[in-house]
């Protein structure tokens, strides 16, 4: 079973960059869909990308669509999400998640990592 953990988190000026990365343990990264989601306090917790377990695809949140871009080196077992143009409505708890091709749900979760954006 893999194991995630984020990392890269932090506070940030309106239109700054971050980058986030999801560093994970196993040998079988590489069959895993990865994605990114967000929280804050009160709210859901939402979709804002994945890409699937070569790469080659790739989805985004209309609300980062053109600002975020998400990636991943499967010869470091790492995910990545870079963010440019931050907005103080991207503050949230950023986690990282794995799903297997054949589930529907992303059924495994970092512990998250605090994404403050200031105006």
């Amino acid at each position: 079973q893999v194991q995630l953990v984020e990392s890269g988190g932090g506070l940030v000026q309106a239109g700054g960059s971050l980058r986030l990365s999801c560093a994970a343990s196993g040998r079988t990264f590489s069959m895993y869909y990865m994605g990114w989601f967000r929280q804050t306090p009160g709210k859901d917790r939402e979709f804002v990308a994945d890409i699937a377990s070569s790469g080659g695809s790739t989805r985004y949140a209309d609300s980062v669509k053109g600002r975020f871009t998400i990636s991943r080196d499967n010869a470091k077992n790492t995910a990545y999400l870079q963010m440019n143009s931050l907005k103080p409505e991207d503050t949230a708890v950023y986690y990282c998640a794995a799903r297997s091709p054949w589930v529907a749900q992303y059924d495994l979760w970092g512990q998250g990592t605090q994404v403050t954006v200031s105006s």
